[in-house]
């Protein structure tokens, strides 16, 4: 009897904190969602330090700066946002820490790190202020539609990639894979389990179908159990390893300012996007507690720099989490702790293999399609912009890039339409700064 009244107590607390009955959820949803994010972002704790191992940075104390990173503003997230969205150094700009700012700019990765931790301080500044509340709110919700289809498509081609559905190509820049490869069958598989099982209501369908085909690949030599436990390696070597002596540079500067921008609207069209989806937009498609989201999202990023990795930023594949059924911070809790555990327990969770994960985002992506539907195909004006950024977001690999090309779309169409007075100045002024932006970067 005193055993069931503490579980009570505890569950009552975690839904007077998180809201859960408010939000039409129950700890147990929120815990597979949680599950399922982690499981479908995974991947991070190997990409990212295989990616900035290439600027020269060392792999092993990257791993703990990744898992830390992630485990971090995740938390913050999920317990000072109360939102299932979960954060880690991110894809895309990993790729600009290390080829461009790196490689191509010559910067030592100290110097690198150094960009990131300014960029980290000025989000966080604007964070607190009004003014980037205000821009992300001036997104027209044509524009927001957009967003969240964008993201699905975008999350569709990684999956598709990672799964080797679709490989690269010199003449046509992609093409079809080996459709008699274990993994393209098995995420194939997958992805139609997790269709099939979400239709029928199957509580934590998106889970079980990553689960099911991870397994289903050992007869075929393409899972492998890596172990169960090993200790992190030292992360002495990247925390704090700062390098400012290039502050009086131009480049340096412009490094800072294009990090602050792509980490600015990666993270707004991951917000608006997954929160589309979750139905976690207010009545006028704004998102709610955004300062709150906004600062959680600009804290990572700044201690991920401590901890030694890229900018952290929110996951596009949080939307698996929310397709699973999560709608709250406690999802997110749950992500942070896994990731935190990934330190010990890197070798399992290692062993989820690409196949069985692509196939979750795969579904997710077909989800996500669905806000192309309250668009307005008629008006032209709504519907190209809208077009624009569904297609482009995927194709450069990069959101922010195409929401910066959706804004510029928006108000061109609009002014050569003769209906730029439809068009709010924040909005004319934002597409004028992605015009900069993608001519600089």
């Amino acid at each position: 009897m005193a055993d069931q009244m503490a579980r009570s107590s505890t569950t009552g607390g975690l839904d007077a904190y998180f809201k859960l009955s408010e939000h039409g959820t129950t700890v147990r949803t929120e815990v597979l969602g949680g599950l399922t994010t982690f499981l479908t972002m995974a991947y991070i704790i190997f990409v990212n330090p295989a990616i900035l191992s290439e600027a020269g940075m060392p792999f092993g104390p990257v791993f703990v700066a990744t898992c830390l990173a992630a485990f971090i503003g995740t938390l913050i997230m999920g317990v000072y946002a109360n939102y299932p969205i979960a954060q880690a150094p991110g894809m895309g700009l990993n790729a600009f820490f290390a080829f461009t700012v790196v490689i191509t700019y010559g910067f030592s990765w100290q110097d690198a790190l150094a960009c990131v931790f300014l960029s980290g301080v000025l989000f966080m500044i604007l964070s607190v202020s009004p003014i980037r509340e205000y821009v992300i709110n001036a997104i027209p919700m044509t524009l927001k539609l957009a967003i969240s289809a964008g993201i699905g498509f975008f999350l569709g081609i990684i999956a598709l990639s990672n799964a080797g559905v679709i490989v690269d190509h010199p003449s046509t820049l992609v093409t079809a894979g080996n459709f008699l490869a274990p993994g393209v069958i098995l995420a194939l598989v997958g992805f139609a389990l997790i269709a099939a099982l979400n239709y029928r209501n199957v509580p934590g369908a998106t889970i079980i179908g990553i689960l099911v085909v991870a397994l289903l690949g050992i007869p075929f030599g393409v899972m492998e159990y890596g172990g169960m436990v090993s200790m992190p390696p030292n992360p002495s070597e990247t925390l704090f390893a700062f390098d400012f002596s290039r502050i009086g540079q131009g480049t340096f500067w412009i490094v800072v300012l294009s990090m602050l921008f792509v980490d600015l609207f990666d993270t707004a069209g991951t917000l608006v996007g997954v929160a589309h989806r979750g139905g976690l937009l207010d009545k006028d498609g704004r998102l709610p507690r955004m300062r709150k989201a906004l600062l959680a999202d600009s804290s990572a990023t700044t201690i991920g720099a401590l901890l030694g990795t890229s900018n952290t930023t929110s996951y596009v594949e949080s939307a698996a989490g929310v397709a699973a059924g999560a709608r709250t911070g406690l999802a997110s809790v749950v992500t942070a702790a896994c990731f935190l555990l990934a330190l010990f327990f890197s070798p399992l969770a290692g062993s989820i293999p690409a196949y069985a994960t692509a196939a979750a985002l795969f579904y997710v992506a077909v989800v996500m399609a669905r806000g192309l539907s309250e668009i307005d195909w008629d008006d032209l004006t709504e519907a190209a912009p809208a077009a624009a950024v569904a297609i482009t977001m995927p194709l450069t690999y990069s959101i922010a890039t195409g929401i910066g090309i959706g804004f510029i779309t928006y108000v061109l169409v609009k002014a050569i339409a003769g209906r730029l007075s439809e068009v709010t100045p924040a909005v004319i002024g934002l597409a004028v700064v992605f015009a900069v932006m993608l001519a600089i970067i």
